[in-house]
């Protein structure tokens, strides 16, 4: 089985794929050797890793740049966030994410809002969006490769009628499993899952954290997002932090070794 076969069967389980998501290098590979099967990116990490906001700051180039040397620098399956795709029009998109295909990373998350404005791109654009790279992939040698498609209907007000009829257009696209950032009410989850012929992807949020819940509603992936990558920014302030106000730097050696393993090769 290769990582693009693992990647499609570990959506397939009965218990949610629980995807932790890298910025870097170092994240990716302490995810990979801590044991997690597969690894996302995430962007608003990625973006804060090279000092900018979330939102497609950064260019394309250093995205695929970071999105390569995590796929090279861990053997589990990787999955890209490519927010809106970085481009205007379908056909430019379907470049781009042809670009993270080659890579060796076995899929994306792409999302229907814009970047540039407030607001969401109207269904049949996005919808031609998926399926132009959905054509693309599959002419190009990556019919294999999981286009998560991210609705942020959640972040804009609108919620689950409009939710669905995004969701059930997106499949027919060509999308593989549908991400809904925002959701989190018990019944709304399980209607969307019960519904949408695609597995669904939540992310962790202060009121869903618990995965055995998520498993009796249907939910088949849940990502960590920008969770984990807060966590270790908010702990370099602290300790630097601590570390300038006493003037004493003993707190920084109150922990456990590096258990992580380095490439010793130039």
């Amino acid at each position: 089985m290769d990582n693009y076969q693992k990647f499609q069967h570990l959506h397939r389980q009965q218990t949610p794929l629980l995807l932790p998501n890298a910025w870097d290098v170092l994240s990716a590979k302490i995810l990979a050797q801590t044991g997690y099967e597969a690894i996302g990116s995430t962007s608003y990490g990625v973006a804060n890793a090279h000092g900018h906001q979330d939102g497609e700051r950064i260019s394309f180039e250093q995205l695929l740049s970071n999105a390569r040397n995590m796929v090279q620098a861990v053997e589990v399956p990787v999955s890209i966030d490519v927010e809106s795709g970085f481009g205007q029009t379908p056909g430019v998109i379907a470049e781009n994410i042809l670009k993270i295909a080659e890579t060796g990373a076995v899929g994306i998350n792409i999302e229907d809002s814009f970047k540039s404005e407030k607001g969401l791109r109207p269904i049949e654009q996005h919808g031609k969006i998926i399926e132009n790279v959905r054509t693309a992939l599959n002419t190009n040698g990556y019919p294999d490769f999981f286009i998560n498609a991210r609705i942020d209907t959640y972040f804009q007000g609108k919620e689950i009628v409009e939710t669905m009829a995004r969701a059930k257009a997106y499949v027919e696209s060509g999308a593989n499993g549908i991400f809904v950032p925002g959701l989190y009410k018990a019944e709304e989850i399980k209607e969307i899952a019960t519904t949408v012929s695609a597995p669904l992807n939540v992310m962790a949020l202060p009121n869903l954290t618990d995965l055995e819940h998520l498993t009796s509603l249907g939910v088949k992936r849940y990502s960590i997002g920008n969770a984990l990558s807060d966590a270790v920014i908010a702990f370099i302030e602290k300790m630097a932090k601590e570390v300038r106000d006493t003037r004493n730097s003993g707190v920084l050696f109150d922990h456990a070794g590096v258990k992580t393993v380095f490439n010793n090769n130039k």
